[in-house]
């Protein structure tokens, strides 16, 4: 390669880097360079290596670089009704809230507006990567999907599926749910580099197996990822069994139609599963979404996500908007350690509660895993990063660890001062 071109490929960023290459600790290097060549992380350095130092450094100061957040649970029809409905359990707040909402998305004009926002929402708050459940509608969830790319941020969009137990104003016809789906997928599985289409039923109660069947298969065809929601709430574990007695638990509908990591696959709360559920989803590598926002607002319970993680289970972080009710991922890993302390005392101290490193871990790495290498600065990841001004705090003398930690706990999106998703610089959306 001509050295103008090969110097032109790397660029170098200095601040106090952190980063998680584990969950069980943080990665730190104070005043460090990110050498970055074609997009990708060379190396992570205290001091800039002979061979570099020709390429100019941009240089932070005395802010923090982190790699960008990772959201791997959210429905984007549902923003407008974020902080609304909050006082029900999951199925009646679908029947009074998130149906009806999830209906608007027939008139493209008004997705446009409320997609918009979202998308600006997700910049705005450093989610570089995203795995969305847009609405049943192809045309609106399309608008979305290319929203996403203009943004430049990266994600998987899925347009939703349900022919089955859900009102009139949003349920679909078994063939012509297959056919949009079909028609989504050839359209956009090669259409950008960053955001891909998903497959997505919505949950098994409003899916018939007709429809379960062709998706595998599509998920197949298509060589395409999978979501979906899994033993979020009691009364909707006790639904399946009562819709499916000849199968032994809820995970085994989704397994035996090839949905459930036949195909790399996100399962959202995993509250209840059993103990075969777990084992069936370490063995089939499927990714576990912990939303603990919602699961609070919802009344339906705190996933134990020691256990999981314990058993060699997948798990990232999801906002679950609107379910939850903030899209910020930091609040999520915050609360996310909170809970997980009243599971500990729950459990009588055998869980023991997840620390600052472990949600961080969770929030980057753990679910941009699914992104493939994403969501850590050691070499060969994608460079997704962020960085952070925490200059408006109070206290001196801290830890890098110390910063993040408040960072987590007070910051909010006024201290993201760039964002970086594959090697570029990301600006405000503009639509």
């Amino acid at each position: 390669m001509n050295q103008k071109l090969k110097e032109d490929s790397i660029k170098i960023y200095k601040g106090h880097v952190i980063f998680t290459e584990s969950p069980e600790r943080f990665n730190t290097v104070e005043n460090g360079f990110i050498i970055v060549e074609n997009n990708i992380v060379k190396k992570v350095v205290s001091k800039i290596p002979d061979e570099y130092k020709n390429i100019s450094v941009k240089d932070f100061g005395n802010r923090i670089i982190i790699p960008g957040f990772v959201d791997l649970h959210l429905h984007a029809p549902q923003f407008p009704n974020a902080g609304l409905g909050l006082d029900k359990e999951l199925l009646p707040w679908l029947e009074e809230y998130t149906f009806p909402e999830e209906a608007k998305y027939k008139d493209t004009g008004y997705a446009k507006k409320v997609y918009s926002r979202v998308v600006e929402e997700l910049w705005k708050n450093g989610t570089t990567r995203a795995v969305i459940f847009a609405s049943v509608h192809k045309e609106a969830t399309a608008l979305l999907f290319d929203l996403l790319v203009k943004a430049g941020l990266g994600a998987y969009v899925g347009k939703v599926n349900m022919d089955r137990n859900c009102p009139d104003i949003i349920i679909e016809d078994t063939q012509q749910s297959l056919k949009d789906t079909r028609e989504y997928l050839e359209t956009h599985v090669n259409k950008s580099e960053h955001v891909k289409p998903i497959i997505t039923p919505r949950f098994v109660p409003t899916c018939s197996a007709g429809i379960l069947e062709e998706l595998g298969k599509m998920a197949n065809e298509f060589d395409v990822p999978i979501q979906s929601h899994l033993s979020e709430n009691m009364g909707e574990v006790e639904w399946v069994k009562e819709l499916h007695p000849e199968h032994g638990n809820y995970a085994d509908v989704y397994d035996c139609y090839s949905l459930f990591g036949q195909k790399p696959t996100i399962m959202a709360h995993c509250i209840y599963n059993t103990e075969e559920e777990v084992i069936l989803m370490r063995n089939n590598e499927v990714y576990a979404a912990h939303c603990p926002y919602s699961n609070l607002n919802l009344s339906s319970g705190i996933m134990p996500v020691r256990h999981f993680l314990d058993k060699g289970v997948n798990v990232g972080l999801g906002s679950d908007i609107s379910g939850g009710h903030k899209m910020s991922i930091p609040s999520v890993m915050a609360i996310a350690a909170q809970i997980s302390k009243i599971k500990w005392l729950e459990t009588n101290k055998e869980l023991a509660p997840l620390t600052t490193s472990e949600v961080f871990y969770l929030g980057t790495k753990g679910g941009g895993k699914f992104f493939g290498k994403v969501g850590s600065f050691e070499e060969g990841y994608e460079f997704d990063a962020l960085v952070i001004d925490d200059s408006s705090f109070l206290g001196d003398n801290l830890t890098l660890e110390e910063r993040l930690q408040r960072f987590i706990y007070l910051g909010d999106d006024r201290n993201i001062v760039e964002r970086y998703v594959a090697g570029n610089r990301i600006e405000k959306p503009s639509f």
